[in-house]
């Protein structure tokens, strides 16, 4: 699994190449390709980052994603001179509902996603990091939503930043659209681990490794659970559960694990 941001030399691949993908091992690794842009997102991207997540979303092969950005940072939101070009609602609707399906994509896809960063995510780019399962991050990584300070509140990051940190904090982050660092993001919720820039493919591959030993069937049962219950009511939540976990009970997967639990040996997971 190759996940470092810094070999990859974006002139080596074709201009419309403006996401990246590389296969292996059950992993596939998306890389933002607009590192002069600082990876903004532009139209062309969205709509090359959905059609990468549609089609791995239907490869049973692919087990795990790892989102990064190539360059020097990992998102720096929407491209604001594409965004500022074309001065009409209906186009910005369009926009941000196009942006929004691939955040809500991420989500709903069956795969986790770790979103590995570094350098800075902002605005649409901090949302990408909040709209990933898990991330990680370089301790030198700074975030922030930033649209408050060209007079643009982040109404749709406020949606995944708001779903991952304490209430007066993301207002904090959406009204200031001051940074906060690696660390501060970690304690509020916005991260699982934090690495120094030389260590952060470890640990990412460290987390990836530890969910790709787990039942295939078990983990995409489970993501899926975890969303869907968020939104319920907890009376709501717990009868989901409760039928999503009977209907896991009668997967393959579950009597090799328990019978490798009892026996003491390592599990040899069928995906069923």
């Amino acid at each position: 699994m190759n996940t470092t941001a810094k070999q990859i030399n974006p002139s080596s691949a074709a201009a419309e190449d403006l996401v990246l993908q590389e296969l292996g091992n059950g992993v596939a690794t998306l890389t933002l390709n607009r590192p002069r842009q600082f990876n903004a997102l532009s139209e062309a991207m969205l709509t090359s980052l959905q059609e990468k997540l549609e089609r791995i979303t239907e490869n049973n092969a692919v087990r795990l994603v790892i989102l990064q950005g190539a360059g020097k940072v990992f998102c720096a939101g929407h491209d604001l001179k594409e965004m500022i070009a074309t001065r009409k609602e209906t186009y910005y609707k369009t926009l941000f509902k196009q942006c929004s399906r691939m955040m809500m994509t991420l989500n709903q896809m069956p795969q986790p996603v770790i979103a590995r960063v570094h350098g800075i995510a902002t605005a649409a780019g901090c949302q990408l990091v909040a709209a990933c399962d898990l991330a990680v991050a370089a301790e030198d990584t700074r975030f922030a939503t930033s649209g408050i300070n060209v007079g643009l509140f982040c109404s749709t990051p406020a949606v995944s930043v708001s779903r991952n940190i304490p209430r007066k904090k993301a207002m904090e982050l959406l009204l200031t659209g001051d940074f906060i660092d690696a660390n501060t993001a970690l304690s509020w919720g916005l991260l699982n681990r934090v690495a120094p820039l030389e260590k952060l493919d470890e640990e990412v591959k460290q987390l990836a490794d530890s969910i790709l030993a787990k039942s295939s069937v078990a983990v995409s049962t489970g993501k899926k659970m975890f969303y869907k219950q968020l939104e319920s009511k907890m009376e709501d939540a717990y009868a989901f559960a409760s039928e999503i976990m009977a209907c896991n009970m009668m997967a393959d997967d579950v009597t090799e694990g328990v019978d490798s639990f009892i026996n003491k040996r390592q599990a040899v997971w069928k995906g069923r």
